[in-house]
């Protein structure tokens, strides 16, 4: 409980990824917990659950793949627990916050429940770009552009595979 009060922070852009706590206990936890949550959004997406579960599991291993390049060409690769910890939190809080507005989504089609989707997918964006900016030393366009990297080598690196495979 303590490691998830010293990783709560960093949701409100209060905290360095470099200072919290290693802890493999809890990076493991929070990559089951990123993989259900992921393979549920996908699930819903999708009508296949066998492509569902490849997907996620693509995305999964290219966000760590991602994680462990950039943090070993920056010569920090000694802090991979806490950052990848750091960006599979982030990721799961973004996900539990958008769970309930896809709900609403899909059961109103509201407008307001859209602004809200982009909303809670451009507070995701901002948390990595600030642990990238915060664990590189770069400045704000460099780690928007890295975070923008990011989620284009993820999610649609993910699915390209996904149909390649």
């Amino acid at each position: 409980m303590d490691t998830l009060k010293n990783y709560l922070p960093l949701c409100w852009f209060n905290a360095n990824p470099l200072e919290l706590t290693r802890s493999v206990g809890f990076f493991k936890q929070n990559l089951w917990v990123y993989f259900v949550v992921e393979f549920f959004l996908q699930a819903n997406m999708t009508d296949d659950p066998f492509e569902s579960f490849f997907e996620v599991a693509l995305e999964t291993v290219l966000t760590l793949l991602l994680v462990f390049v950039l943090l070993y060409l920056n010569k920090n690769l000694y802090t991979f627990i806490q950052v990848a910890t750091a960006v599979l939190f982030c990721s799961n809080a973004a996900a539990f916050a958008v769970l309930p507005a896809l709900v609403w989504m899909t059961i109103t089609e509201d407008v307001l429940s859209y602004y809200v989707l982009g909303l809670l997918i451009f507070w995701d964006y901002t948390l990595l770009a600030y642990i990238l900016r915060r664990v590189l030393s770069i400045n704000v366009p460099a780690s928007l552009v890295l975070a923008l990297f990011y989620f284009a080598a993820t999610y649609y690196g993910a699915f390209a595979l996904g149909q390649l495979l």
